[in-house]
């Protein structure tokens, strides 16, 4: 575009993102408070969808077979941006923020001890601020904002690329908690991609004492399995990470159990080694199975491809960040971040200070279903410091951060680097081809994706669905009203920072 003064539209950008300050802690606060379980992200949905259909937005529900998956759109023609970021929370991991010592807010309840409750936040700030301007100077494009449903079960984002979801975009800003504003490009090394399977064992029932001869056990089946996985792991490459929990095994020990179940995460750092121990799974079932004399089934509850980020993109974002700058932490957040580290057993080191350089070799030690998107689409991820380093994950002490201003300040900044990020996109065409063809012709030059999902494959919905009815009766009480409440600390009377438990 000519005659554009990028600096200071980009200087505009963020006053506006700042003027939905209020709205980002809102949205951040209440998700936190809903603290929905994967597939059932109902009360987090129902409130982003209705604040976004509040200011404009044009609001498609229930996309990919998922009653809680959505996409929300603006705009008009290209380039397509779209803006995405997980929902979901974890099971038993609930905690009151803002203390620096366990403390549940539902005893056994979920919680988001890894932070999903921030990134709406972060996108829906940046888009409204985008949408402003772009009103305000005609600029074209479509911003498209969806969520990442059941992202901790691996089991959303292929069947948001199979059903295309993301068929006409252009460019993929995917936004994560961390601590600090960093991106990067490339292979993401560590766990690379996963698949979600559960397998079930089908034999005959019979009397356990009185003619068990006459019963075929599912669960020895899926005991046997697990043997035979156990003992094959010292055979396989090091850099696999597999892990199983058996789902049902029967009612009593009287009854030789007719049916079991056993669902497996089988994970490698490339797409064809998770293939091989894939089919090295599927035979020791059939062993199992074969040894038992039942039969067995299988069912795809997720899976992922490895990560790889677009380069052109990832350097977008980094310049943004460079922009951008850490927020200003104060002594009570930093005094906060270093009791909260020190409780979790790990090295007081505060909160970053300095902004992280861009890195070509990206590297995270869990699996996301991004991959399968990045395999579709160019697509890049933002981390941005809305939470503290030095925690385990998946853990409680992850959520005591997370509806404190240490949460807020982070999801404002990432919201900066969003929006700017965006900014490029729209007045530099030159910015998304250089997008597409890193995408074509270095990343897609010699692999093509090929989903484990396969076209009758349904979500798992029944996933947490006895888990959500238990919990959710019990944290509506503790649901955040704003009309009442200026933060989710004032309403659940929480002084920040609170260091040390009362005697």
């Amino acid at each position: 575009m000519k005659d554009v003064n990028t600096d200071a539209l980009k200087t505009r950008l963020v006053d506006l993102v700042n003027q939905h300050a209020k709205l980002a802690q809102v949205i951040n606060d209440s998700l936190f408070s809903f603290a929905e379980l994967g597939f059932h992200e109902t009360e987090s949905s129902k409130f982003l969808t209705a604040t976004l259909e509040q200011n404009g937005f044009a609001v498609q529900r229930g996309v990919a077979g998922m009653p809680s998956g959505w996409v929300a759109r603006f705009g008009s023609g290209g380039p397509v941006i779209a803006l995405g970021s997980d929902i979901d929370a974890l099971p038993n991991v609930s905690q009151v923020p803002g203390l620096a010592y366990h403390k549940p807010l539902v005893e056994g309840g979920p919680g988001h001890g890894e932070g999903h409750n921030s990134g709406q936040a972060v996108n829906i700030a940046a888009a409204l601020a985008l949408k402003e301007l772009m009103q305000r100077e005609g600029l074209p494009g479509t911003l498209m904002l969806w969520p990442g449903i059941a992202e901790e079960l691996l089991a959303g984002k292929a069947f948001q690329v199979r059903d295309g979801l993301f068929d006409g975009v252009d460019a993929v800003l995917f936004t994560h908690v961390g601590y600090n504003l960093e991106t990067g490009w490339g292979d993401v090394t560590g766990a690379g991609g996963l698949v979600s399977v559960e397998y079930a064992f089908h034999g005959a029932s019979a009397h356990a004492a009185a003619a068990p001869w006459r019963g075929r056990s599912a669960l020895d089946a899926v005991e046997l399995m697990n043997m035979g996985w156990n003992v094959r792991r010292e055979h396989l490459r090091p850099e696999q990470r597999s892990h199983y929990i058996i789902t049902y095994g029967g009612e009593q020990p009287n009854v030789v159990p007719a049916l079991a179940k056993v669902w497996y995460y089988l994970r490698e750092t490339d797409i064809e080694n998770v293939r091989k121990n894939f089919d090295i799974c599927n035979r020791i079932a059939d062993g199992a199975a074969m040894m038992t004399d039942t039969s067995v089934t299988r069912r795809m509850l997720g899976a992922s491809w490895p990560r790889h980020y677009n380069r052109i993109l990832a350097e977008t974002v980094q310049a943004n960040i460079e922009r951008t700058r850490l927020p200003a932490w104060t002594d009570d957040d930093q005094r906060f971040a270093r009791v909260v580290q020190r409780a979790a057993g790990g090295k007081e080191v505060g909160l970053a200070t300095e902004v992280a350089k861009i890195v070509t070799k990206p590297h995270s030690p869990g699996t996301d279903d991004i991959g399968d998107v990045s395999w579709v689409v160019p697509t890049v991820q933002l981390r941005y410091p809305a939470n503290m380093a030095s925690l385990p994950g998946h853990h409680w002490s992850n959520a005591m951060a997370m509806a404190t201003p240490i949460a807020h300040k982070g999801v404002l900044a990432g919201a900066q680097v969003v929006a700017g990020s965006v900014l490029d996109l729209l007045l530099q065409p030159e910015r998304v081809a250089g997008a597409k063809r890193y995408f074509t012709e270095v990343q897609c030059k010699d692999q093509t994706y090929v989903p484990f999902i396969g076209k009758d494959d349904a979500p798992p919905l029944d996933l947490n669905q006895v888990a959500m009815d238990k919990f959710r009766p019990l944290q509506k009480p503790f649901y955040y009203d704003p009309t009442k409440y200026d933060t989710y600390l004032e309403q659940l009377g929480v002084v920040y920072p609170t260091l040390e438990p009362p005697q």
